[in-house]
This record gives C-alpha cells, structure tokens and sequence, in this order.
C-alpha cells in the first residue's frame, strides 16, 4: 500500500509539472502576441506580487549567484536538500548509476577504437590503467581486466567494422547518459517534452563529450608530464607542476558539469554563470569523496570477504553511485540559486518572470517560516 501511495503521489507531481508547463508556455506566447502588437510587459526582474516577504528576500536582485549573501545561501542549501528527499534523488542516482555501469564498458570500447588511430591500443590501456589508479584496487583490477580484452581486439586501422563497432557502442553508451538528462531534468523540476530524436541527439552528443573530457585527460596525464620532464623546474617545480596538472583536470570535470547543467533540463538554457558555481562545488567534494571513499576501501573495506569475485563490480558500482549522487545534488543547488532571485537568469534579452520557459527560474521560493530573531520582542 505505502508503495501504490508513493507511486501514485508521484504519478500526481508529474501530472502537475505538465499543466504548470503548459500553462507557463501558453503565457509566454501571449507575452509574445502583446509585445507584436506593441503592448508592454511587465518589467523583466519585478518581483511578483506576494508582499514584502518576497521583496525582502535574500538575493532576490541578485545578477550572479555571488551577489546571493550568506543569508540567501543558508535557504538555498536548506531548500535544496528538501528537494533532494522530495525528488527521491538518492534512489534516482542509483538507477542513473546502475545504467551508468551498463556505458562504462561500451563508452571504453569507444575511447580506445577513436583514440587507437592516432595512438597504440597499448598506450591507451597504460593511460587508463593509470588514471583507473585513483579508484579503489579491486574497481582498478576490474576496468583493468576489461581494458586488455577490449585491445587485444583492437585492430587500430580506419575500416567499416571499426565504425560501425564504433557507432554501436556509443548508441550503447548514451543510453546511461539519456538517464542522467532524465534526472537532471527531475532536479530543476522540468519535464520532458523533447522529441526522442532531439533526445537521443543530446545524448550522444554528451557521450561524444565525455569521451572528449576522457581524451583531455590523457594528456594532462600522460603527455603533460612528459613535458614537464623535459623542463629544467627542479624539484619544487616539478612539485608544483604536477599539482597544477590534476587542477587542471579537475577543471575540465567542473566545465564538462557546467555544460551538463546548462543543456540537460528541458527549458530556456540558464546562463553559464549560474550553473557554474554548483559544478565547481561538487568537483572539489566529488574530489575528496573519491579519495576517502579509495582510502577507506583499500585499507578497512571488507568488500573481497563479503561479495567474492564480484568485489570490483560491488565497488565500481557504489563509486559511481556516490557521483551520479553528486551531480544530481549540484543540479538542486542551481536550480534552487535560481529560484532565489527575480532577475532572469537565462540566456538572451531579459524577458519577465512567468515569460522565461524555466521553472525555477520562472518564480520565486515560498517566503520562508518567521523565526524568533525576525520578531524581536518589544
């Protein structure tokens, strides 16, 4: 019963999000029929009536998500992670990770055919076995395994079966990134209305992207070195020169997230600098989550003892939970940034709040419960 209640609340929601979408849109093509014909709309960042409650809130003006003070940062984080329950995030994040999996291995397949006709399939497997590293030993020992059956049948020439195995096993591996669009879309409180080919193009494009992000990495982490080596830096520089090489890649992680954040949801794209500021907060906790989670399995987890011979696939698997779980928690944190403020976030001219073919951007959050510090006694 608890789970036909929780089903059909949820069948409810979404049926809610399609009418409030529907009618957000056919209020902006009314906005849009007034301003043909000369009318003026309302001004793009007034607050909407609601009283001073909504006048007074922290960051409503805001332009940047820097101008937001602490005070508006303290309900952002609070809204967000209500949303997060709301949203069932945790367990969505687990079927994103579960499908996540299902692309790993078909996206490799991918990486190593694309990236062996300018490179040995050898050298591509010793640069993923040492960016793999950075996971725990028994996920490492797993991609390892893989790598070396995917190129010893890695024949590294341009042919019609090299294609064609290339274009198969990106339609595979953009089916994961289809539901991370999916949940994605769930955290800015859109739904979906694009057909499945602009979907199924958006999807591939991404995977083509993170294969991108991949080729990136070989050469923060395989050529840059080598460079570096030949450079008279000495020790501090060298030191220094290795650092910058994995800030640098965790640069190009927070960009890829940005980009993510901007061309997932469903809706007027949010302008780059209010999707930027959660991207760069879950790289630098994804960063830190991946070494305790490394440090902790290598050193107290007993995950050998307990599954056997699928350890690597047990591991492999809850590390990719934890970062489907992270991204989707930065998604909440730039909707709800959005949601805090009246100014337009998306990208083009200012248009005003209702007009902007984005939920969260689209209104402002309920006025939060008076505290005793708002009512001081007299």
């Amino acid at each position: 019963m608890a789970g036909t209640r929780q089903r059909d609340s949820a069948v409810d929601r979404i049926r809610e999000r399609v009418e409030e979408k529907a009618a957000r849109r056919a209020a902006a093509r009314e906005a849009a029929e007034r301003a043909e014909r000369g009318e003026r709309t309302a001004d793009p960042g007034r607050v909407p009536p609601g009283g001073p409650s909504h006048a007074d809130l922290p960051g409503v003006h805001a332009e940047a998500p820097t101008q937001i003070p602490a005070r508006g940062w303290k309900q952002i984080v609070k809204r967000a992670w209500a949303e997060n329950n709301a949203d069932n995030m945790p367990i969505i994040a687990g079927g994103v990770a579960f499908f996540a999996f299902l692309a790993i291995f078909p996206a490799l397949i991918a990486t190593i055919s694309i990236y062996g006709l300018v490179a040995s399939p050898e050298t591509v497997e010793r640069q993923i076995t040492e960016l793999s590293a950075q996971l725990p030993e028994s996920a490492a020992s797993l991609i390892g395994d893989q790598l070396t059956s995917i190129t010893q049948n890695s024949g590294g020439a341009l042919s019609i079966s090299l294609a064609i195995s290339v274009l198969g096993a990106l339609w595979s591996a953009s089916g994961g990134t289809g539901n991370l669009l999916t949940a994605v879309n769930i955290a800015y409180d859109e739904v979906e209305t694009r057909s499945f080919v602009k979907r199924k193009a958006l999807a591939l494009g991404l995977t083509l992207g993170a294969i991108l992000f991949v080729l990136v990495t070989f050469a923060l982490v395989a050529v840059v070195p080598a460079v570096l080596d030949m450079l008279p830096l000495g020790v501090v520089g060298s030191v220094l020169a290795q650092v910058l090489r994995w800030v640098l890649l965790l640069g190009v992680f927070a960009g890829s997230l940005a980009v993510l954040y901007r061309v997932a949801p469903d809706r007027d794209a949010p302008q780059l600098k209010w999707v930027s500021l959660g991207a760069i907060f879950v790289t630098v906790i994804w960063a830190l989550v991946s070494l305790g989670f490394s440090f902790y399995v290598n050193n107290f987890g007993s995950y050998d003892k307990t599954y056997g011979t699928i350890a690597g696939v047990i591991v492999l698997m809850l590390w990719l939970y934890l970062t489907c779980y992270l991204v989707l928690l930065g998604a909440e944190i730039n909707s709800e940034s959005e949601h805090q403020t009246a100014e337009d976030t998306t990208e083009g001219p200012p248009v005003p709040m209702g007009e902007r073919n984005a939920t969260m951007a689209d209104e402002l959050p309920d006025p939060p419960e008076p505290t005793k510090e708002s009512h001081p006694k007299q």
